[in-house]
C-alpha cells in the first residue's frame, strides 16, 4: 500500500483537502449534469484571475459539421514567434473555456505567445471521436490562420487529445512544432507501473479512469484505436519534440514514461519529468504549493523553448 502521508507534503495535502471540499472523491457517482456543476464550482473557487496585460477574445472555429468555441489570449507585449493551442482536461466529460481560463492567461503572460483554448465537444452527448475531431479541426484552423509554429499543450484528457493530433498530423504540410503533455492519459498498460502503485491515489483513481473511458466510448471496446489510445500506435517516428510532465502520485504517470521511451526508441526527441509528491490536477495548485509552482515554471519553459525551436533536454 502506497504511503501518501510520506510522499505528499503538507502544502499538497492542503490543496487536496481544498479540492475535495468542492469536488468530493465520490463525484463520479453523481449524474453528469451534477458532476459538471460541481466541477465548474471548483474551478471558480480556484480561479486566479488574469495577469496584467493579458486580454481574451471568445469566438468560434467553423468545422465541417459543427462550430467549435475558442478563446484567444493575447499579451500586451506579444511574442509572435509561435502560438499555443491549449486543450483542457476534465475526463472528456467536464470543463470548457472557463475551467482553464486562468491557466491559459498565465501561459500567455509568461511566454508572450498567443494561446488559443479549445472548447471541444464532451461525452456522453458526443462520443469518441467527437473530441478528437474537434481537436484536429482546431489544429488545422490554427495551422492555416497563424504563420508561426503551433505548439500543442494540454493537461489530462487534453494531453491525450494533443498526442492524438500529433500522431494524426505527421503527414500534413504544417505539423505541430512540439507538444507539452501534462499528466496525460495515453492508453498505457493498466496491469503495471503507476496504474498499480497509485491505483487509489488522491485526486484520481483507476476507478475514475475506467468511468471516464466508459462514458467517452459509450462502453464500446476500442482497443487499438490510436485516436483514443496514442500508445497503441505501432509507429512513433516523426512525432514532434515532446515534453511530458506527470505527477508521481497519479495512476497515469507511467504513461509519460512509456510515451517518452517509444519516441526516443523511434529516433525522436522526448523527455519526461515525474514531479515528486504531486497529484493529478496540480495545475490548480500552482499558487499554493511550491512543487506545483516549480512544475508550472517547467511547463512555461518547455512551451517557450519548443515555440523557439529549441531543445533544452
Amino acid at each position: 500500500m502506497t504511503d501518501y502521508k510520506t510522499l505528499i507534503d503538507a502544502e499538497t495535502w492542503a490543496f487536496i483537502e481544498k479540492t475535495n471540499s468542492y469536488y468530493p472523491p465520490d463525484t463520479i457517482d453523481y449524474t453528469i449534469e451534477e458532476q459538471r456543476a460541481i466541477y465548474d464550482r471548483m474551478c471558480r473557487e480556484f480561479f486566479a484571475g488574469y495577469p496584467q496585460g493579458v486580454t481574451a477574445e471568445t469566438t468560434a472555429v467553423a468545422a465541417p459539421t459543427n462550430s467549435i468555441p475558442i478563446r484567444i489570449y493575447r499579451n500586451a507585449v506579444p511574442n509572435k514567434s509561435a502560438m499555443v493551442l491549449y486543450i483542457h482536461g476534465g475526463g472528456f466529460i467536464l470543463g470548457g473555456l472557463d475551467s482553464h481560463d486562468d491557466v491559459c492567461a498565465e501561459l500567455c503572460a509568461r511566454t508572450g505567445y498567443e494561446v488559443v483554448s479549445v472548447d471541444y465537444r464532451l461525452a456522453p452527448e458526443h462520443l469518441h471521436p467527437a473530441a478528437f475531431d474537434d481537436a484536429m479541426d482546431a489544429f488545422e484552423w490554427a495551422a492555416k490562420t497563424y504563420d508561426c509554429p503551433v505548439v500543442l499543450c494540454g493537461d489530462s484528457a487534453g494531453g491525450n487529445l494533443c498526442a492524438a493530433v500529433a500522431h494524426a498530423t505527421r503527414g500534413h504540410g504544417k505539423k505541430p512544432a512540439g507538444q507539452v503533455l501534462i499528466y496525460p492519459g495515453l492508453g498505457g498498460d493498466h496491469s503495471r507501473g503507476s496504474y498499480v502503485t497509485h491505483a487509489e491515489a488522491p485526486m484520481l483513481t483507476v476507478r475514475d479512469l475506467d468511468f471516464y473511458k466508459h462514458i467517452r466510448t459509450g462502453g464500446i471496446d476500442m482497443t487499438g484505436d490510436i485516436t483514443l489510445y496514442p500508445l497503441a500506435d505501432a509507429d512513433f517516428a516523426n512525432l514532434p519534440p515532446t515534453v511530458l510532465i506527470t505527477a508521481e502520485c497519479d495512476p497515469l504517470s507511467s504513461d509519460g514514461e512509456a510515451y517518452r521511451d517509444r519516441i526516443v526508441a523511434a529516433g525522436g526527441r522526448a523527455t519526461w519529468f515525474e514531479e515528486p509528491g504531486l497529484v493529478h490536477g496540480y495545475l490548480r495548485a500552482r499558487h499554493m504549493v511550491g512543487r506545483a509552482r516549480t512544475s508550472f515554471s517547467r511547463i512555461v519553459e518547455a512551451v517557450s523553448a519548443l515555440g523557439r525551436g529549441d531543445w533544452l533536454w
